[in-house]
């Protein structure tokens, strides 16, 4: 059973820095895609930033570009999400999700979430 781990969360002022993690484990397990997701409070989840595990491509939202890189570790099968110039409005719930195969239609498991609070 895959286990995805979040880590890193925390509180930082505006306009700070801050970098989460997620590890992934349990067996054997193919990795293609790996991404980030967030929810705010009374806000639907929303993708932020994702990479291919093999050639490393990334994509992110609008609302990332700029300020957040999105990186993997394949030795360690983690990847990090870092986060610059933050927003009081990128306070949320951070998820990372994996993407087991390129024909999935969506990701097949999640983590449990990091709080993320940025203070304005």
């Amino acid at each position: 059973q895959v286990q995805l781990v979040e880590s890193g969360g925390g509180l930082v002022q505006a306009g700070g820095s801050l970098r989460v993690s997620c590890a992934a484990s349990g067996g054997t397990f193919n990795i293609y895609k790996m991404a980030w997701f967030r929810q705010a409070p009374e806000k639907t989840r929303e993708f932020v930033a994702a990479i291919t595990w093999s050639g490393g491509a990334t994509y992110y939202a609008d609302s990332a570009k700029g300020r957040f890189t999105i990186s993997r570790d394949k030795s360690k099968n983690t990847v990090y999400l870092q986060m610059r110039s933050l927003k009081s409005e990128d306070t949320a719930v951070y998820y990372c999700a994996l993407m087991t195969s390129v024909v999935a239609t969506s990701y097949d498991h999640w983590g449990q979430g990091t709080q993320v609070t940025v203070s304005s």
